[in-house]
Parts: C-alpha cells; structure tokens; sequence
C-alpha cells in the first residue's frame, strides 16, 4: 500500500463558512492597516515639509512651503549632495529603497511570497523624507505606496497566514497609502489590482476596499476633504471636441515614450560610471540641484504648481522652462538610484504638455472655446496611464480629482490612444523595465483562468485501460510490458473502481513469487487508497489533486463507476483551447451576402 501525503487544506478548499470568516479576518487586519498607513501618510508629508523647511529655507516648520519662494544658491547644493549621501547610507542598510519602489514590490510579491524586510517600512519613507526635503524632485506618493505595503506584508509575516493573504495585505496597505495621501481611494484600489495583485477575486477585492476606505477616512480627518491639490471646474463637453482630446492623447503616448526611454538610457548611463554606485545619488543630487538653481519651482513636490497649471495661472513660456526643468531634474535624480516617487513629477510634466497643447488648440480652434487646465487635466491622465501601463487607474484617479462625469468622455479616450501608442513601441515600462532587466517578465494581463472554467468530464479520457480486481499478476506484468503505463485502475465486476495498481506493486520479488504459487492477484497488490475526481469538478481540482499527491493522472469516478481518467496532457488540451481563440478567422465573404440570381 502506498502512503498518502497529508494535505492542508487553505479556508477557500473547507467550503463556503471557513472561506467567509478567513475573508473576514483577513478584511479586519486590512482596516487596521489603512489605519497605520494613513498615519504614517500624515506623518511622511509633514516630516517632508519640516526637512524641507529646515534644509533649504532655514526655518521651522511642517507645512510643505512653495519652490516659488525658494532663492537658491551654493546652500542648495550642500543640503543635496549631503541629502543624497544620507539616502545612499539607507540604502546600503535597505537596498529596496532605491528609486521609486513600486517594481521592488511588484518583484517581492511574484519571487519572495510577498514578505519585504521590516527595515523597508522604516527607510523607504525615510529617505524620500530626506530625497524630496532636500530639494528632490519627487512626489511623496510612491514612498507611501511602498511604506503602505510594507506593513501589510509585515503583518502577514507575524501572523499565520497564506502567502495569497499575505498579498492581499501588501496590497491593501499600498491602496490605504495611496488612498491616505490623494484621496482617492477608487483610484487606490484600482492601482493595487492593476500593478501588484496581478489578479481580481473577491477574497482580495474586499480587504483592499476596506484598507482604502479606511485610510481615505484618515486623509479627510488629517488633511481635510477633496484631494491633495485642487481642481478647478473645466468644460469637456461636447462630442465635437473629442477629436482634439484624441490629438492630445496620441502626443501624451508620444511623451511617455520620451519619458521612459530617456530614463532608460539615463539609468544605463548611470550604470556604467567609472565610480561606485554610493555616490550615483550624489551625482544625481548636483544635477537637480544645477537645474533648480534656474528654476527653483522643478524641485520637490510640486503640489502646487500643479495647482497653478490647472488654474491656468502661468504664462505659456513658464510652462515650457517649468515642464522642460521638472522633467530634466526628475530624469537625473532617479536615474541615480535616490529615493522618490513618480506620480506627482509625471502629473506636473504631462500637466505643462497639456496645457500648452490646450493654449495651441484654443489659437487654432477659437471657436472650439477649449480650456487649457482641462487639456492639462487630460493630459495627465493619459500620460501617468500610459507611462505606467495603470490606464485605468489614471482614468479613475482624475474622475475622484474632478468630482465631473463630463471629464470622463476625453480622460477614457486620451488615456486609451495613448496607452496604445506605448504598447506599440516599447515592450516594458517605469514600472517593469528594472525588473525585466533581472530577468523578471511582469505579465500585466488579466484572462479568464480556463482551468477554473472548463469542466473535467470536457477534457478527461473516457476510454481507459484497466486490469480487473481478480486478474493475475501474470496478466498484469504483461499489461505493464505492452501498455507502456505506470500504473492501471483496478475495477470490480460491475466496474466500480476499488483501487489501483503501479509497476512497482507488481514488480515486488515477493508478490513474484506468490503469483508463481498461484496465490496472489492484482486485487491484493492494488493501492485503495486512491484519489479520485468527479466529472463536474473543474480541471483546476484536478491539477491540484496531482500536484499535491505527486501523481501523473487522476481516475474520473461519477457514483461509484470510474467513467474516465484525466491526465496531466488532458489538462493541456484545456489550455490549447484556451490558444484557439487568438487564431484569426476568414469571417463572412462577400458572395455570401449577394442574392443569388434565379437560373
């Protein structure tokens, strides 16, 4: 007789109840997180702003002060190489810190079962205090967003869980840091789904709400209700300007190009310095420091130059010198390898593009009576979107800024068309490239799982072979020879399966011997214990019933009576349908669709 393997079964496998109250638990840890996280939201963007004030305006305070009263100097550049050092410390104790952070969690969740070190919750909000407080231009955002899901994987460490749960709350915490810092908690659960879930269930769908829900709650009562910055009311309707919008969104797809590429190749560069990778982030400090000491407004956050562009409160050649400063410090800093996120530089640049592109459409198209902050407002979805390959959650997140259904119409198609223009030209993104370049391919489509889908009695071998509860070893060791199996259901009389046979069983040097006495058969040698699928089950079962059971096949038992078996092939053929439907097909002729003339 063989032994089986003693299977643990997870809540989804116990039925329904078990499932309900695991969910259950598992949405009450990611409300306690959305907690932490909004908290640690409130805290980052306060420390940013006491850094920031004590850095490079020399006074106390908590408020994040605007780059527009900055008068830069040689201070500047002290306070950030000497930044760009402390970050380049943290990240010899955590290197995950490096850059924005979102594809080292993309890279936990898919190679180390979501578990991300606890110094990473501790020195990823830390550097981007000090990055960004010492003239980096970033977004606290990202930082969040990582700081968010450290913790989430935190507790799924301390606690028994999964490691499908212990996703869910990695990312639930990263929705609830989104969430706590825009306020926009749609948008932060998208942003989990489409960048680190890498699927759409409901015992994940359920924890992230929570999570985000929570955590938006926290940014009302410490921020105060509305987003981080403001939007103000733009006219989008009419169907006569879609086109435009349309101009705007292949012109966005033709800027996340230049923003990806060039970053690309600027990380590259950075790479192949003759000098140690310590002082890359100080490089990258003398560089932004060298473009803010022309335009003071491209360092940090830039919350509210993004205010000014959709307000339309700046002439058309500062948002050229603005858009051209933010983007070019933006490439060196993270190129460097230093600590910050990419929201809030991608908002402010794509914001310039737009409304330069808005200030062009309303010279040419007078009547069309555009306005610039809504070309701004377009434009920055469409860029973020297709910079990142997350199109929907940039549609979503500009829906919670503007509160305006009309928005939606021009946000949706820029969005697309420019998310297509990328997919067009470049296979990875700011968020896969690293990852990519470590041998990690992210697949970011979502797909019907057709093993969940199709049925086993779809797939299974109805004919099989088997050996007869009373059938002689003799009989069987020649079934063995000829058949080129490894093992055979054993059936009784009326057909129902009572166990089955391998070569090994058979092979014994003692059963040999028994047989040749006469007194042994396949029914005495057979395995009882036999693992078992019933034709309405789906294949997924049965692959999980051979993995977990280390076997090739699965016998299909409907009452008793073994009416086929399925085999680790018969799984693939449900895949290989799966392929058929890629395949184009010829569709209608046209001579099918003319009347044919009567003779």
């Amino acid at each position: 007789m063989t032994e089986r393997r003693r299977i643990v079964r997870t809540p989804n496998q116990m039925g329904p109840r078990a499932s309900v109250l695991r969910l259950t638990y598992i949405s009450g840890l990611a409300g306690g997180i959305g907690l932490v996280a909004g908290g640690a939201a409130w805290v980052l963007v306060h420390l940013i702003g006491f850094l920031t004030n004590v850095a490079l305006f020399h006074r106390r305070g908590t408020g994040l002060p605007s780059m527009r009263e900055l008068h830069p100097g040689a201070p500047l550049f002290v306070a950030a190489v000497a930044g760009a050092l402390v970050v380049a410390t943290l990240a010899r104790w955590s290197p995950v810190i490096k850059g924005h952070g979102i594809p080292e969690a993309m890279e936990a969740i898919l190679l180390r079962q979501s578990r991300i070190s606890p110094r990473a919750a501790l020195a990823k909000p830390l550097s981007a205090a000090v990055a960004i407080g010492t003239g980096g231009p970033f977004g606290a955002e990202g930082p969040i967003i990582v700081t968010g899901g450290a913790l989430g994987s935190l507790i799924g460490q301390v606690l028994p869980v999964s490691p499908a749960e212990r996703k869910v709350l990695l990312s639930a915490g990263a929705a609830a840091g989104m969430s706590a810092t825009f306020g926009a908690p749609l948008a932060a659960v998208v942003l989990a789904i489409e960048l680190l879930l890498f699927e759409f269930s409901t015992r994940s769908f359920i924890p992230l709400v929570v999570a985000s829900s929570v955590a938006g709650g926290v940014h009302v009562a410490v921020f105060g209700s509305g987003p981080l910055f403001h939007v103000p009311a733009h006219d989008f309707a009419g169907l006569g300007r879609l086109p435009l919008y349309a101009v705007v969104g292949v012109a966005c797809g033709v800027l996340a190009l230049v923003i990806n590429k060039v970053l690309f190749l600027l990380e590259s560069a950075f790479r192949r310095l003759p000098v140690n990778d310590f002082f890359h982030p100080a490089i990258g400090a003398v560089g932004f420091a060298t473009v803010g000491l022309f335009v003071p407004r491209a360092l940090g956050v830039g919350y509210d130059a993004i205010d000014d562009v959709l307000a339309r409160r700046l002439a058309v050649s500062t948002l050229i010198v603005l858009g051209i400063a933010k983007l070019v410090a933006w490439w060196l800093a993270l190129a460097s390898g230093t600590s910050g996120g990419t929201l809030a530089p991608i908002l402010l640049i794509s914001g310039c593009y737009g409304a330069l592109l808005g200030e062009a459409a309303d010279r040419l198209f007078p009547n069309a009576h555009v306005s610039p902050g809504a070309f701004a407002l377009v434009a920055m979805a469409a860029t973020f979107g297709s910079t990142t390959r997350a199109a929907f959650t940039s549609i979503v997140f500009v829906f919670e800024l503007t509160r305006d259904y009309q928005a939606i119409l021009p946000v949706m198609l820029a969005t697309v068309l420019a998310d297509l223009v990328v997919l067009g030209f470049m296979k990875e993104t700011l968020m896969t490239e690293k990852l990519a370049r470590r041998g990690l391919r992210v697949h970011l489509e979502y797909e019907a799982d057709v093993l969940r889908g199709t049925l086993v009695r779809e797939v299974m071998t109805p004919d099989v072979e088997t050996l007869p509860i009373d059938a002689s070893l003799d009989v069987a060791l020649r079934r063995f020879e000829r058949g080129g199996h490894g093992a055979y259901p054993v059936v009784g009389a009326d057909g129902a399966l009572v166990g089955i046979v391998a070569r090994g069983d058979v092979l014994r040097e003692e059963r040999i011997e028994e047989e040749a006495a006469g007194g042994a058969s396949v029914g005495d040698v057979a395995s009882t214990d036999v693992v078992t699928i019933r034709p309405g089950e789906p294949v997924i079962a049965a692959l999980r019933s051979m993995l977990e059971e280390e076997i090739e096949h699965v016998p299909v038992v409907d009452g008793g009576r073994m009416v086929g078996i399925c085999t680790r092939s018969d799984i693939l053929r449900a895949r290989r349908r799966q392929f058929t439907h890629d395949v184009l097909e010829p569709g209608w002729r046209l001579s099918r669709l003319r009347p044919r003339r009567r003779p």
